[in-house]
């Protein structure tokens, strides 16, 4: 059924708002994993343990005894698993050692390259040509990472070499992210997919470094902190997300995904006093139209095909 205008628009501010919450826990995992000094294998522990209790207690709530279904074949369980350890897992533990030994703005856009990471991938395993507007993207996506990663001075760069590293292995594994989850999802509800996979997350980061076991010292902004992150990274937008796909498409939903690290951006420059100059700025706009010129160009191929 064709959506209306309103609808559409409606669907634009939903998954705006979901973004911008992804935005706001970037920013505060930097102030974790910096300021704090929390170690990323407590933060892990924690947030995707009770993200994941959380996740199923909504999804039994919702689906009740079906949310068992995921295990019921072989290949939806090794979706689920592989998603929980090579997706969110691999994700979360990049991501987080990308904002400690750099920032958060940085961090951002390295992993919203995913959808560059997801048609590479394509094109190297499954050997699939590339359409012109893929090589337009990784080229614009390309100078926009150059100018974020030297802020204009191509001489050197702006961060360490090891948080550029730890920022491109978020964008990979942020692909792995979207890609494994897809036969669990096709047939089962999205929320216990992902209920799932942060649970099974949350139970292997705690047989390495259990949260109950020597915890860091507990303070009012710790407790806020990891709630918003847990709240605002994980269980909100995600619900939030799935309601705008009722009223706008999806395509259209994923452009919004550019809010995050604009987001994050701000956040930055308000909060940790980040120095953002005309070439960072572009280079973030830049890899924003990469992004959108990748996206709309697969969309136009799968209409006319």
């Amino acid at each position: 059924m064709e959506k209306s205008s309103s609808q559409v628009m409606k669907g634009i501010i939903w998954a705006a708002v979901a973004s911008t919450m992804w935005g706001i826990s970037g920013t505060v995992l930097q102030l974790i994993s910096q300021n704090l000094a929390i170690p990323a294998t407590w933060m892990l522990s924690m947030r995707t343990f009770s993200a994941g209790v959380i996740l199923l207690v909504i999804s039994v709530f919702l689906y009740g005894k079906k949310i068992f279904n995921v295990f019921k074949t072989r290949a939806t369980a090794i979706s689920v698993i592989s998603y929980a350890i090579l997706g969110l897992m691999a994700n979360l533990l990049t991501f987080y050692y990308a904002i400690q030994t750099g920032n958060a703005s940085a961090a951002t856009i390295l992993q919203y390259l995913s959808p560059l990471f997801i048609v590479l991938g394509g094109i190297v395993f499954m050997h699939r040509r590339p359409f012109r507007s893929d090589v337009i993207a990784f080229v614009v996506a390309l100078i926009g990472v150059a100018l974020c990663i030297t802020r204009g001075n191509f001489t050197q760069l702006a961060l360490p070499f090891v948080s550029l590293l730890w920022g491109l292995g978020s964008g990979i594994t942020a692909a792995f992210y979207v890609v494994l989850p897809q036969r669990a999802a096709d047939e089962n509800p999205p929320i216990v997919v992902l209920g799932w996979g942060t649970m099974i997350a949350g139970v292997l980061f705690n047989l390495y470094r259990p949260f109950w076991v020597n915890p860091p010292h507990i303070t009012t902004t710790l407790v806020a902190s990891v709630a918003t992150v847990v709240l605002f990274g994980t269980i909100l937008p995600f619900g939030i997300l799935l309601h705008a796909t009722r009223y706008a498409p999806s395509d259209v939903v994923s452009i919004m995904d550019a809010v995050q690290p604009i987001t994050t951006s701000i956040l930055s420059v308000i909060f940790f006093k980040l120095n953002l100059n005309w070439a960072e700025i572009l280079g973030i706009i830049l890899v924003i139209i990469a992004v959108y010129i990748l996206q709309n160009g697969r969309q136009k191929h799968t209409i006319h095909s």
